[in-house]
């Protein structure tokens, strides 16, 4: 397969890319580490007029922590924020869903700003960034704004990035000392897109459950936090029943749909028993 005929630019700067996508609205798109991209041209799903390549955007492949807010620029690859010793001390969440992300040579060229701004429904890292409280920097001709990782993916394959703006940045706040994070996904293979993919993070005061952050995808619907889990755990004490029961309800509001690769049942099957892993793992591990 080869992709329908488009037009290049290779962009000097933020200004420069910003620019030439102005010249074709809606016909333009980015290009980053090209491995979402690239297959779709190659299979006619994405047929864009102008590819506007700013792979050699450098000044946007940072990883540092600032203020008690991990910063990572855009076109930073998955692999480096992996090995970034930053990334790992202030938000262990991320770098423990990364294990199930991808293989070595994708994340070698992917971007973690590519990947978000496909918002692919099926990939962990909008799911992680949703629970890690980010916001992403969008920058356009009329000036820069950030967006919330809730507000940030609208739909399927669709965020809040506009036709003539670019992403350059994601902030993560810190995850505080102390506590309970974990994250479980079920694929058919090790790096594939998950079947389900559940993720949680919490805190402990006074043997109770506080900042509770719960959420899933791949049984239904856009969004990923599942509020009603979370509101059933906030200031509750943890035991085997309470975190059973929150799992059924995580099963209760989730609504998957027959795919090739499972049907609705072992999605719900899935949902239950992943659930009730991270919450366990998750209220274990918090310091109490």
């Amino acid at each position: 397969m080869k992709p329908s005929p488009f037009e290049y630019h290779r962009a000097s700067s933020i200004e420069d890319a910003i620019a030439a996508l102005a010249t074709h609205g809606e016909g333009a798109r980015l290009l980053a580490g090209g491995q979402s991209l690239i297959p779709m041209m190659n299979l006619g799903l994405a047929t864009p007029d102008l590819l506007v390549d700013v792979g050699n955007l450098s000044d946007l492949r940072y990883v540092r922590v600032e203020d008690g807010i991990l910063r990572i620029g855009a076109l930073a690859t998955h692999n480096a924020i992996m090995g970034a010793g930053p990334s790992a001390l202030a938000c262990p969440l991320l770098i423990v869903a990364y294990q199930s992300v991808a293989h070595h040579t994708i994340r070698n060229r992917g971007t973690l700003g590519g990947n978000i701004c496909h918002a692919d429904p099926a990939s962990e890292m909008p799911l992680v960034l949703t629970l890690l409280d980010a916001s992403m920097v969008i920058r356009g001709a009329r000036g820069g704004r950030v967006v919330t990782a809730d507000n940030f993916f609208i739909d399927a394959f669709e965020t809040q990035v506009g036709p003539a703006e670019m992403l350059t940045e994601i902030r993560i706040p810190a995850q505080p000392a102390g506590e309970g994070y974990a994250f479980e996904e079920m694929s058919q293979r090790k790096g594939d897109f998950a079947i389900v993919s559940v993720g949680c993070r919490l805190s402990m005061r006074e043997g109770r459950m506080t900042n509770v952050c719960f959420g899933l995808i791949g049984a239904g619907g856009r969004k990923r936090r599942m509020s009603v889990v979370e509101a059933r755990l906030e200031g509750a004490v943890p035991d085997d029943r309470l975190l059973a029961d929150a799992a059924e309800l995580a099963v209760m509001n989730a609504d998957p749909s027959d795919d090739i690769h499972a049907d609705a049942e072992y999605k719900l099957d899935l949902v239950r028993a992943l659930s009730r892993r991270v919450l366990t793992d998750a209220a274990r591990m918090a310091v109490k």
